[in-house]
């Protein structure tokens, strides 16, 4: 890791993405941080850029296609290319059993969770396939493999995340590198070049 590198996370503003932008300021990345709250998304910013990093936050919710679009294309304008993309914007949800779940309940979670994920991973890699390079972590939860109670729709969204990684990074990547961070466990791979 350099001071030229540049680094995008999505949601960024607590837990994982939090942990993880800070992480990439203190090894002096270039930071671009994205979230829906954003008087915290620019106290980040400026404690990333205490800890000497070049950072800024963009406000997007990675539900919104338009919203991701222009993240995307902000942080290439801004920095001039994207090296990592960390893509941990998610949310567990309302924990109840199957019977009291909803149909907007299941939307809520799998809005932010798999149509995020996909959303941020499209744009990311339009941009790491110009560039010829990059690498995509989604994270994804041990929850996803093995389930809990009372967090069927969580753990249905998280089982999705590992398979976008192998469908996208099959045959599709042109450049990009995908990895699948699981909240406990290692990352697992799924790598195309060119």
């Amino acid at each position: 890791m350099n001071e030229q590198t540049v680094v995008l996370v999505t949601g960024a503003l607590s837990g994982i993405g939090r942990a993880t932008a800070l992480a990439f300021a203190r090894s002096k990345a270039r930071v671009m941080i994205s979230g829906r709250r954003a008087d915290e998304g620019r106290a980040l910013a400026d404690t990333l850029r205490s800890l000497g990093a070049e950072a800024a936050f963009i406000e997007a919710d990675v539900r919104v296609e338009d919203d991701v679009q222009a993240l995307v294309e902000r942080t290439v304008a801004r920095f001039g290319r994207i090296d990592i993309a960390v893509n941990a914007a998610g949310t567990e949800g309302e924990s109840a059993p199957v019977i009291e779940q909803t149909a907007a309940r299941y939307t809520a979670v799998f809005d932010a969770n798999v149509l995020g994920t996909l959303l941020a991973m499209k744009h990311e890699l339009r941009a790491m396939s110009a560039q010829r390079s990059g690498s995509i972590v989604n994270l994804s939860s041990t929850m996803g493999a093995r389930g809990a109670a009372g967090a069927s729709l969580y753990v249905a969204s998280k089982h999705d995340v590992p398979l976008y990684n192998y469908a996208f990074f099959s045959k599709t990547a042109g450049g990009a590198h995908g990895y699948l961070a699981h909240k406990t466990g290692k990352p697992e791979g799924r790598t195309h070049r060119l």
